[in-house]
């Protein structure tokens, strides 16, 4: 959005509502630092939710309108949102938008909100991060490093991302490793969710990055403490991963869907499709069940049936 302030792009018809939209929008753009992308979205989810009320309510909408909502109103909203044929997963973005609103508006301005008990939005099938190619990881890898305020932060960045496309690891596993796993040989511990620990093979090239970032780090790496640093010393946090991915998949023109997690879903993905197991990648990806790997990994069963058939010896 630039420059722009929020409520200098309200559009259609006048309504009171609109001054708390565009304040709520400023808050997200100055206070919680929202993105661009996310607060035209926001935007369009709140005038669009404002216009039905008004439709639906038959006056203009206000402070005092959004305090008497019942749950009937926000569900005929919802099946009015369903009727226009948007996907399940739209309408519960459109949802989560509506909510923050109507939660700001009760904090900041005072506005009661009792309709929003309960109120549950679609069912969504859980679905599959989309992959990127094996070229398209390593210039995404590379191009991460491009802009890096320092030598060493390019490193540390080249490392983290290799562990979670060379190693299957998550963002949160991989900024969460102790200095204790240098040096690494050919497999390092890993715990992951639920504190469920498991042994992850590291690749060369892995553990060369790993120690050319340690050998640049200008600060003490101690076995007890993380291995990855921020800038000021602390340990990194995820989103400065995730913000170096995000100006490398732009100046790469990559979708959006390219991100950190899009890399620990191409590991996957490329070892099934070199003819790993899958009950082996399972393994690596600390899934605590198959079908939780199956969806991660978008196998249809037909694959499936095939890996049994090959695989099982009663087959």
């Amino acid at each position: 959005m630039g420059q722009d302030r929020p409520d200098d792009r309200l559009s259609g018809p006048a309504q009171p509502a609109h001054a708390l939209v565009a304040r709520w929008l400023a808050w997200l753009q100055h206070g919680r630092r929202r993105s661009p992308h996310t607060l035209r979205a926001y935007q369009t989810s709140a005038l669009g939710f404002v216009a039905f009320l008004s439709a639906h309510l038959g006056a203009p909408v206000d402070a005092a309108a959004l305090s008497a909502l019942a749950r009937t109103d926000l569900r005929a909203w919802l099946a009015a949102r369903r009727a226009t044929g948007v996907s399940p997963r739209s309408v519960a973005r459109d949802l989560a938008a509506i909510r923050d609103f109507l939660r700001w508006a009760a904090d900041a301005e005072g506005v009661a909100i009792d309709a929003l008990a309960g109120l549950k939005g679609p069912r969504i099938k859980p679905g599959a991060p989309r992959p990127v190619g094996m070229g398209e990881a390593r210039a995404l890898i590379a191009a991460a490093t491009d802009e890096a305020s320092a030598p060493w932060i390019a490193a540390r960045d080249t490392a983290v991302l290799l562990l979670l496309y060379g190693c299957g690891l998550r963002i949160g596993e991989a900024v969460g490793l102790p200095a204790s796993v240098r040096p690494m040989g050919a497999t390092i511990s890993v715990t992951g969710k639920r504190a469920k620990t498991r042994i992850v093979p590291v690749l060369p090239v892995v553990a060369q990055a790993v120690e050319t970032y340690a050998r640049a780090c200008p600060w003490p790496l101690p076995a007890a403490g993380p291995l990855f640093r921020g800038a000021k010393g602390g340990p990194l946090e995820a989103g400065m991963v995730r913000l170096a991915v995000r100006r490398a998949r732009a100046a790469l023109g990559l979708p959006d869907t390219a991100t950190p997690h899009a890399l620990r879903h191409s590991f996957a993905t490329h070892l099934l499709a070199r003819g790993a197991d899958l009950r082996a990648i399972q393994e690596l990806l600390g899934h605590a069940s198959l079908a939780s790997t199956q969806v991660y990994t978008d196998v249809d069963a037909a694959r499936l049936l095939d890996i049994y058939r090959h695989a099982h010896p009663r087959a």
